[in-house]
C-alpha cells in the first residue's frame, strides 16, 4: 500500500509519474510529506512547478527532510514558491524531529 489517496485515472503520464514517486521516496516520512502534497496539489501544477517538483523528487531524502524541518538551511536553487508552498503545507505546532 502506496499510501497515496488519490486515483491517477484522471492524470496525464507524466502527473501518474510524479505521483508515484512522491509516495516511494525511499524512507516513509519523505513519503508522507511529497506524497501527501502531491495528493492534494498534482492536478494543479503548472507545467513549470511539475519542473520544481521534480527536481525536488531528486533531491536526497536526507537533505530534503532537512530543508523541509528547516534544520539546514535550503539552497537558493530549490527554494522556490513551489518549495515554500510544500513547506507551508505541512504545518505543525511543535518541532516534527524533538
Amino acid at each position: 500500500m502506496t499510501g497515496t489517496t488519490r486515483t491517477s485515472a484522471d492524470l496525464d503520464p507524466r502527473r501518474r509519474k510524479i505521483l508515484f514517486r512522491s509516495w516511494h521516496r525511499g524512507i516513509r516520512e519523505m513519503d508522507l510529506l511529497m506524497g501527501r502534497f502531491a495528493d492534494s496539489e498534482i492536478g494543479t501544477l503548472t507545467d513549470g512547478e511539475l519542473d520544481q517538483f521534480e527536481a525536488l523528487i531528486e533531491v536526497p531524502d536526507r537533505d530534503l527532510f532537512r530543508w523541509l524541518t528547516g534544520e539546514d538551511e535550503t539552497p537558493s536553487n530549490y527554494d522556490t514558491p513551489l518549495f515554500r508552498r510544500l513547506k507551508d503545507f505541512h504545518t505543525h505546532g511543535a518541532p516534527i524531529h524533538v
